[in-house]
């Protein structure tokens, strides 16, 4: 797998940045370095090897520009990715589109009872993220989403990830665990792989792979946000 390129990250852009230019045969990924959504798509490209194939481009959304809304993606939200003369959004949907247009690795099964429950953990990831952020505003319990995915983890023993080897369910779940997992222990000091050992064997394994890794931010970084967002609602 042709993880082990180590990138030059770009500067994010921001209102006073240039726009590059747009449609010009070049197929571009729109990022925020600190959404995890956008982390999904930019894990996926890591692992199938796209460095040189699919340019990173980081926005601020803090002081986004104007001109990605007016030229690039009306929604004015990331990930976005442009290529062949159209701008796709949608987290879920761009590791998808990827997996199944570019050339590299294959991240999604052909074995149809994977392929069944790789739709199943796909559908469930909204769900996941809102009972855990809920669980931080005080609204309900984590413990119910980390024990689904504990026994998710058991489904096949052909390796530790959720469908034996890696696949796009774990780009999908990694930057919110990575979120989630850095919070809980800070805040509450609630270890989401306490009692889960295979939720604990899932991180390690995630945090060997350089693809993964190319992506992580700070977890300190990540609290800090996450508190701002939610501790005045604690």
């Amino acid at each position: 797998m042709a993880t082990g390129v180590q990138e030059v990250l770009p500067p994010a852009l921001d209102s006073t940045s240039d726009p590059p230019p747009v449609f010009d045969g070049t197929t571009r990924l729109y990022i925020s370095y600190t959404c995890p959504y956008a982390q999904r798509v930019w894990i996926t490209r890591n692992c199938k090897g796209l460095q040189d194939k699919i340019k990173l481009v980081p926005i601020d959304l803090k002081n986004r520009p104007d001109w990605y809304k007016e030229k690039v993606y009306p929604a004015n939200k990331v990930p976005s990715l442009e290529h062949n003369n159209e701008v796709k959004g949608e987290s879920l949907d761009l590791i998808k589109y990827i997996d199944s247009q570019f050339e590299g690795p294959k991240l999604f099964p052909d074995d149809p009872a994977k392929e069944e429950f790789a739709e199943e953990l796909l559908s469930y990831t909204d769900t996941f993220n809102r009972t855990v952020y809920s669980s931080f505003k005080g609204e309900g319990e984590a413990g119910t989403a980390f024990d689904y995915i504990e026994a998710a983890l058991s489904k096949f023993n052909d390796g530790p990830f959720f469908l034996g080897q890696l696949s796009l369910v774990d780009i999908a779940y990694a930057p919110f665990i990575e979120r989630f997992r850095a919070f809980l222990m800070d805040v509450k000091e609630y270890d989401i792989t306490a009692g889960r050992p295979n939720l604990a064997t899932w991180i390690e394994e995630m945090e060997k792979n350089e693809a993964y890794k190319q992506t992580r931010q700070d977890p300190k970084e990540l609290v800090e946000g996450l508190k701002k967002r939610y501790m005045a609602q604690l």
